[in-house]
């Protein structure tokens, strides 16, 4: 690697690191023009690919991660990649392929440093398929066997919720501000309501949520609606 590719190579990092995904994203399809050594460029892809990613353009990202899992990089690499495959699928509502992705590497890669991101995606993507059993076999197994994992705060709150599907439009530290969106939408003739929470950083959260459906379909049929009236839209679980 040149002088001046390893010096983009460190800008690359600390634009991931600062979540700035555009600059980081031409950073890494400029560095994948350069000649790299292949453990380099694994790590330049895996960056592209979560940049991508994370600027919401899922289906570049799914041909990323799948380039770079066929170039056989490094372990770490190699389940990084997997779940942003996953993640790829998920985000595009794939929840199926999604389960097929994330519970094929669970059984790969039973000794794996990501096994608690790993269980969490196999448990959150049968949660969008209405498993709720399963889904709560995997969230306690996380709180069991990962108690000290970022992963076992993210399963207790997924723990907490109801066994149906609702669609939130916000969520504020400033409960007055919720209650206020709520009665919007009551106004406009919709179920919403004001949910507690506590976010990962043990703040105080109250989300507004619309809804208490049996299906999927009528979650996605509800969140289209208010998605075209203008509402930031997120099905949970």
């Amino acid at each position: 690697m040149t002088c001046a590719a390893a010096n983009s190579l460190v800008e690359l990092q600390t634009a991931i690191m600062q979540e700035d995904f555009k600059k980081a994203g031409d950073l890494a399809s400029a560095l994948l023009t350069q000649n790299l050594s292949k453990p380099e460029k694994a790590e330049v892809q895996y960056y592209l690919g979560l940049s991508q990613l994370r600027q919401g353009d899922y289906a570049p990202a799914y041909d990323t991660f799948k380039k770079l899992i066929a170039d056989r990089p490094s372990t770490e690499i190699y389940d990084k990649a997997y779940v942003g495959i996953v993640d790829s699928l998920y985000m595009q509502g794939s929840y199926e392929q999604a389960l097929k992705e994330s519970t094929g590497l669970m059984a790969r890669r039973a000794d794996s440093e990501l096994m608690p991101l790993i269980t969490l995606k196999v448990a959150r993507a049968n949660l969008k398929l209405a498993r709720w059993k399963k889904a709560r076999e995997l969230l306690q197994k996380i709180i069991t066997d990962y108690p000290e994992s970022f992963e076992s705060n993210v399963a207790r709150q997924l723990l907490e919720e109801k066994q149906y599907f609702t669609v939130q439009v916000g969520a504020y530290a400033d409960k007055t501000r919720a209650e206020k969106m709520a009665q919007e939408l009551l106004d406009k003739k919709e179920y919403a309501y004001v949910v507690e929470t506590r976010s990962n950083d043990g703040k105080t959260l109250f989300r507004v949520r619309v809804g208490q459906l049996s299906t999927l379909k009528d979650a996605r049929t509800l969140e289209n609606k208010l998605s075209g009236q203008g509402y930031p839209t997120l099905i949970y679980p």
